[in-house]
Parts: C-alpha cells; structure tokens; sequence
C-alpha cells in the first residue's frame, strides 16, 4: 500500500511539473499564460498582452531564451502585462498573429480586447521581419512602447 501511495504522489507530481512551465525556458518567474488564459485575463485586468511565439526546433529561440529570463529589465515590465507564450503546434491559425509572416521568434503586442498593436515592432528588424527580436534590449523598447 506504501509503494502504491508513494507512486501515485510521483505520478501527481510529473503530471503538474509537465503541465505547469509554460515558461519553456524564458523564465520560469515570469506570469505565462496559454493564449486563452492570456485574452480572457487581459479583458479582466485591462493590460495589454505580448505574444511569445517560438517553436521548439528554432535555433534562434534557443538562443533568445536565457537572455530573455535572465533579463532583469524583461522581469520588471512583466507584470505589467499579460504574457502568452505559444510554442509549436499552439500557434493559432489567426493571420492576426502572423501579420508579416509565420517566422520565429516573433512578439506581437495586443491591447485589452485582444486588438493588435500594430506600431509596436523591433525598428531593428529587417522590414520583412518586423516582430523577430533577437535581443533584450529591442524587446525592451517594445514593451515600453506597448505600454504607451
């Protein structure tokens, strides 16, 4: 009986841990919310939202994602929002969230009622890629600028 119970809890436990980190590894101290979770929050609280996509495969998200967590600035302005983080087969089929393409990474702004902040983007980008952020200090500038 021991045995049983004691298997149970580690069954528990691996199912929450999978279930939980929606931070995927851009910081775990970061409030993430699925989609959904990230509109219907935002309705509520009245903050905007930013949009993480990435894909699990990308080379350039892995590269962004301990600067993104470490990121003191990042951590600060978060709460400030309500943060979405999309990776893989989540990505919603909604032009809205691909508005200069389906590349990755890219952080799209959207306001309270889940309107996109289409003047908010990384004025480094190429023109083409406009929400691709390769470093925290343009993702900084954007979310300052979302907050505007």
């Amino acid at each position: 009986m021991f045995y049983r119970n004691v298997l149970a809890a580690v069954c528990v436990l691996c199912v929450v841990s999978c279930q939980g980190d929606l931070s995927r590894g851009f910081g775990g101290h970061i409030n993430w919310k699925s989609l959904d979770a990230g509109l219907q929050a935002a309705k509520t609280s009245g903050k905007p939202l930013m949009v993480l996509i990435h894909k699990s495969y990308c080379a350039a998200c892995h590269e962004l994602s301990p600067k993104f967590a470490a990121s003191p600035e990042i951590a600060e302005l978060a709460p400030k929002f309500e943060m979405v983080n999309i990776s893989d087969d989540e990505e919603p089929q909604d032009p809205k969230y691909a508005p200069d393409g389906d590349y990755v990474p890219r952080i799209l702004y959207f306001g309270p009622q889940g309107e996109p902040k289409s003047q908010v983007f990384n004025a480094k980008s190429p023109q083409v890629y406009r929400h691709y952020y390769y470093d925290v200090p343009s993702i900084v500038q954007a979310m300052k600028s979302a907050l505007n």
